[in-house]
């Protein structure tokens, strides 16, 4: 439930509900309070069609009647009705007030801003050991962190958990290329990343040999690996033990370089055998069904087909383990809501899962939630770890961090400190890869390009992190002094073209949470951007007319920034005090 907490919107509910005699309550006004399609015509409008159905008018007549019993004042400086709807046109007295001093004092990001939400748990970053991370597994990790930061922002306890996949035939496809055909010293560094590299010449290879006399051989082997590491004992079991913290650490080093962080990890080894007895147990109550050898469930009757759960070889599969960490989510954190931030391949394999779940009388299946997205391109098509066609992250991050040292940096090595060019060369590529990969709507597919990514003259995070740097240079630059800036004198255009702007961050950042789309404060704040670069461009600050216009309007752009800011760090974007 939103709450409240928009001063300006609040007052102006408020005024309305004492025009209208009390007849609709002051939060279903607050609710229904829009910005105009034309911002010419106002900054909020209210749609009169409640009150219309309730006296039995027209929403025109109810408009122009409530029009005449609101009086203007130093805060509300016009009221019109137009057709159904009523626009209001805010005084800057109201916005500096109510608006732009609580965004000054910072308690404007203090709020809670909805309650009564559900204690969720968001499980995203899900990769694989004994492979490469590359560019594609970005959009999940980026998505499913700026969702943790919107949620806890807007007032929900949320959990943050991942699930690397550590166990399973990718893992015995590394450990067996390693074991017979690998020639190659083991690196001192970056043996997660070699790791990747050897999974997928092994893959390749067993594909090159699947019909050929050496593929049974393979098989054979294959399946000794996979029964080790069941058993979690014998040589490559030892060897799957060493080379999975070398996965793990290039895991930490890349949540560690994107400033991620989850309150649980959980393990596919954790919870594959017990999964497995799970299975077993259930198929002896008789509560699963066996065909040609393998368990599961129909749910043909739900159009979902067979749900297996264990092979005639009796190893599980995902739907196996899915089932088992459920259980433990909702027992281990107490949630009310469980939600998998997985791309949208695996839409059948979670309408089965939850599916399961509930027939086998789970009572929070109803509560688990797939959140799919679309996934990351490169110009010439899909990526794939098993073919080796991939973009490594910590390859890319390097080769990023080194255009934006050369390309934008450079000029500042006589002026600033080393520490400080490799600091905002690694702020400025977050702010390119986070910003590219949560900007596009979940269900679009995002084309990786990395030139467009890193241009700070569009729809970008260095765009819109030059605009935050500008800002606090701006600042620095010209001393804000204390007291109450005159309000009153911030009439310009593009200094309303602000107000209006600062005022919907929160709305936005509401619907955001409440439809899990961090893209719309993207949109947002690349709008919010380009609106003080239009501001800074018409409205002169140093050369103001007087220093009472000059003082407000600093404040007015230092409020910008911390709004710019505030929002870059919903999507985990730092913002460099330079750039």
């Amino acid at each position: 439930m939103r709450n409240l907490t928009d001063q300006i919107r609040s007052k102006l509910a408020e005024k309305i509900h004492l025009a209208c005699g009390s007849a609709i309550p002051v939060n279903e006004i607050y609710g229904q309070l829009v910005e105009p399609p034309n911002l010419d015509l106002g900054d909020l409008a209210f749609g009169c069609f409640a009150l219309a159905k309730l006296h039995k008018k027209s929403p025109p007549q109810i408009a122009t009647d409530l029009k005449g019993k609101m009086a203007t004042d130093s805060w509300l400086e016009n009221v019109e009705a137009v057709g159904p709807y009523l626009n209001f046109r805010l005084s800057p007295q109201a916005f500096g007030q109510d608006l732009l001093r609580e965004i000054l004092g910072g308690e404007f990001f203090q709020q809670k801003l909805t309650s009564g939400n559900p204690k969720t748990m968001i499980e995203y970053s899900q990769p694989n050991t004994h492979k490469e991370l590359h560019v594609g597994h970005m959009r999940n990790a980026c998505l499913g962190d700026s969702l943790v930061r919107v949620l806890r922002y807007v007032g929900t306890e949320v959990i943050a958990s991942t699930f690397p996949g550590d166990v399973g035939t990718h893992v015995a496809k590394c450990l067996w290329y390693l074991k017979f055909h690998n020639t190659e010293p083991v690196p001192t560094t970056g043996r997660g990343e070699w790791l990747g590299k050897m999974y997928s010449k092994g893959h390749l290879k067993l594909e090159d040999e699947e019909k050929t006399p050496a593929g049974e051989e393979n098989k054979k082997q294959l399946t000794e690996i996979l029964r080790q590491l069941e058993a979690k004992s014998g040589d490559y079991f030892q060897q799957w033990k060493e080379t999975r913290e070398w996965s793990i650490q290039l895991m930490k080093d890349v949540y560690a370089w994107a400033g991620i962080t989850f309150d649980q990890w959980y393990w596919e080894s954790e919870v594959d055998s017990a999964s497995v007895q799970y299975v077993k147990d259930l198929y002896k109550q008789g509560r699963l069904q066996m065909s040609e050898g393998a368990i599961g469930l129909d749910l043909s009757a739900d159009n979902l087909g067979f749900c297996l759960l264990l092979k005639s070889d009796g190893t599980g599969l995902y739907a196996t383990k899915d089932i088992e960490l459920a259980k433990r989510k909702f027992q281990d954190f107490k949630i009310d809501k469980s939600i998998y931030v997985v791309d949208m391949r695996q839409a059948l394999h979670f309408k089965q899962v939850f599916k399961v779940l509930e027939i086998l009388g789970f009572p929070q299946a109803k509560d688990c939630f797939h959140l799919q997205y679309n996934f990351v391109e490169l110009p010439d098509g899909a990526m794939s770890s098993r073919k080796g066609n991939i973009v490594p992250l910590m390859a890319l991050v390097q080769k990023m961090e080194e255009m934006v040292k050369t390309k934008y940096l450079s000029r500042y090595e006589a002026e600033w400190s080393k520490d400080e060019i490799l600091r905002v060369s690694s702020q400025v590529a977050q702010g390119a890869i986070k910003y590219g990969m949560v900007k596009i709507d979940n269900n679009k597919k995002i084309v990786f390009d990395m030139d467009e990514w890193l241009k700070i003259d569009g729809d970008s995070g260095p765009f819109i992190q030059y605009s935050a740097a500008r800002i606090h240079s701006l600042c620095r630059k010209f001393e804000m002094k204390k007291g109450e800036p005159q309000w009153a004198l911030l009439t310009h255009k593009a200094e309303r073209n602000l107000f209006q702007s600062l005022v919907n961050f929160h709305g936005v950042v509401i619907t955001a949470a409440e439809t899990y789309r961090p893209s719309i404060i993207c949109t947002y704040l690349y709008d919010l951007a380009k609106r003080f670069n239009f501001f800074y461009h018409e409205c002169a600050i140093g050369q103001a007319e007087t220093e009472e216009l000059k003082q407000a309007r600093l404040v007015l752009s230092h409020c910008t920034g911390q709004v710019l800011e505030h929002g870059l760090l919903l999507l985990g974007i730092p913002t460099p005090e330079r750039m």
